[in-house]
């Protein structure tokens, strides 16, 4: 087995980023963490032999571009992570490809407050640049817009329904009912993957042909229709509440391995 330098993007050397790197080191692996401590976007990040991406903040989506730049394997590919980072990419992207997405408004919080139907309420505030649950807050009135600051502000119609979490590795599938607006890391209930999940995860992941190695999606079930509203993707979780037959660490792992040999021999 060749012995790869490979390097590690994470906002923190813990949780999965250190749980990949204690896999990968088992198999033989040199591995480097980069953190905000340690990462200057330069030169000497080509000693590596490839990148997994771990985070989707700006600076290590920069590193990540770079790295592509220099003829460097970055897992998962930047602009992939970047997409579904930025909501209002990821939502017209998700459109386009035909998954159903709630209604969003943008606009100065003055115009939105002005414009905006009272009876058309509650919406959720998120930022246009993030995933999961940070930052995140349902907004029940006018009177909960602050019209004060001027910025551009996403708004997203709320769904009222069954809430999932559905993590994908591969071709698994696990799928947890989640508490509405909750992140990965509360607890959840595991429930058989239902027909209509799967084939929305399958259609998200063939648009990618083949660069989705992992991920999660979570998803609505509207109450009224028993549509699935989509309303975040997420490129990289912590697969915190991964409750299906073997490691995700050690599959995630696997999958990289594979996907560098394959995009080298080509």
């Amino acid at each position: 087995m060749e012995n790869l330098n490979i390097g590690i993007l994470s906002k923190r050397k813990t949780m999965m980023a250190g749980k990949l790197k204690s896999c990968l080191k088992n198999k033989g692996f040199n591995i480097s963490i980069y953190t905000l401590e340690n990462l200057v976007i330069n030169e000497t990040l080509l000693n590596h032999d490839f990148y997994i991406l771990k985070s989707k903040s700006l600076f290590f989506l920069y590193a990540g571009f770079f790295l592509e730049a220099k003829n460097k394997v970055v897992i998962p590919k930047p602009q992939i992570s970047f997409i579904q980072k930025n909501r209002i990419q990821s939502h017209f992207l998700m459109r386009r490809i035909g998954l159903l997405t709630p209604e969003i408004y943008l606009g100065t919080q003055e115009t939105l407050k002005n414009q905006l139907d009272p009876n058309e309420y509650p919406f959720i505030l998120k930022p246009i640049m993030g995933s999961g649950s940070k930052g995140v807050k349902v907004i029940n009135s006018h009177e909960e817009i602050n019209s004060e600051n001027n910025a551009i502000t996403y708004l997203e119609k709320y769904i009222q329904g069954i809430h999932y979490n559905v993590y994908f590795i591969d071709e698994k599938i696990c799928t947890l009912i989640k508490p509405p607006l909750a992140n990965e890391h509360v607890d959840m209930k595991k429930i058989e993957t239902p027909n209509d999940v799967k084939e929305l995860i399958f259609k998200w992941k063939g648009y990618f042909k083949g660069n989705l190695l992992f991920g999660h999606l979570d998803i609505v079930r509207e109450e009224s229709s028993g549509n699935l509203y989509v309303v975040d993707p997420g490129s990289f979780p912590e697969f915190t509440n991964w409750k299906c037959d073997s490691s995700p660490v050690e599959s995630i792992c696997n999958l990289i391995i594979d996907n560098y040999r394959k995009t080298k021999d080509n």
